[in-house]
């Protein structure tokens, strides 16, 4: 983060969702003049308390809510807590929203809108705090783009009254071929949107299709092939540090983090084990 008197910012565009803007800010004695933004704002209020001007009233947003604003709609924002606030803040333009929900056919009806300024949703919070650390924590393109379009949906669904979305239905075919995809790549996986463009579907329609399929996404489901081809290569005696190299995993604390909440025990006892069985 950037730091100031007190105060720090962090600002990036995601890649890996086509330059959506995220900011992580903690603010003093910041005032926000009356302005707008072309597209939705989505905050998620992490400590503290905001109060700001909004659709011509004040309103307070304290610790564990969400502040929800519309394109092109005039807001100010202050601290509303003698420590200030900080928050996590999501920035799409119109087209990062309209595209995730044109993928499952719920975009056709125009751009939708919130009628709440704030919103006290504790499982909304939990999921955009977490998917706001996990696109600034180096997880793989295919589990970001996946945990995007999940918590648009369930935003959108739960508080802007968009309808269902369609069952997934069944794609036998394409399920398979991503599975061979994802196997033959797992140093190196593929994102979503090009696993989806492999089998010709939409991003968020195949990765619903391949949850029905499978019992889990497809990030979840690689993570387990990943795992269970580590188990293989331990057993035949590679070391740990070589089995996170070749199986793409960051490092060898990252196999040992995930391996250990799997299996139970480490990759390094595991190799030891299964070492003495042999002998």
């Amino acid at each position: 983060m950037a730091k100031g008197s007190s105060e720090q910012t962090r600002f990036w565009q995601s890649r890996e969702l086509g330059g959506v803007e995220l900011l992580h800010a903690q603010y003093l004695e910041q005032r926000f003049a009356p302005h707008v933004h072309e597209g939705f704002v989505f905050t998620v209020i992490e400590r503290g308390a905001q109060r700001f001007r909004h659709k011509g009233s004040e309103h307070l947003a304290p610790v564990g809510s969400m502040v929800l604003i519309n394109p092109n709609e005039v807001h100010t924002g202050s601290k509303a807590h003698e420590q200030g606030w900080s928050y996590r803040g999501f920035y799409p333009d119109d087209a990062q929203v309209v595209g995730v929900l044109e993928e499952l056919q719920l975009g056709r009806r125009g751009l939708p809108a919130f009628s709440a300024s704030v919103l006290h949703d504790p499982r909304l919070h939990r999921r955009f705090a977490q998917l706001h650390r996990l696109l600034d924590g180096g997880a793989s393109a295919l589990q970001q783009q996946t945990a995007w379009r999940e918590a648009i949906l369930l935003l959108f669904q739960r508080h802007a009254h968009i309808p269902e979305a369609p069952s997934p239905g069944r794609e036998p075919q394409a399920v398979a071929l991503a599975r061979e995809l994802l196997s033959s790549r797992m140093a190196e996986p593929p994102s979503l949107e090009q696993l989806a463009a492999a089998v010709n579907l939409s991003p968020f329609h195949f990765a619903r299709v391949f949850r029905r399929a499978t019992g889990l996404p497809p990030h979840a489901w690689l993570r387990q092939r990943r795992l269970e081809r580590a188990r293989a290569l331990l057993k035949e005696g590679c070391a740990p540090l070589d089995v996170a190299l070749q199986l793409g995993f960051a490092d060898q604390s990252h196999l040992t983090r995930q391996f250990k909440q799997a299996y139970g025990v480490g990759p390094g006892e595991y190799r030891r084990a299964c070492g003495t069985r042999r002998r």
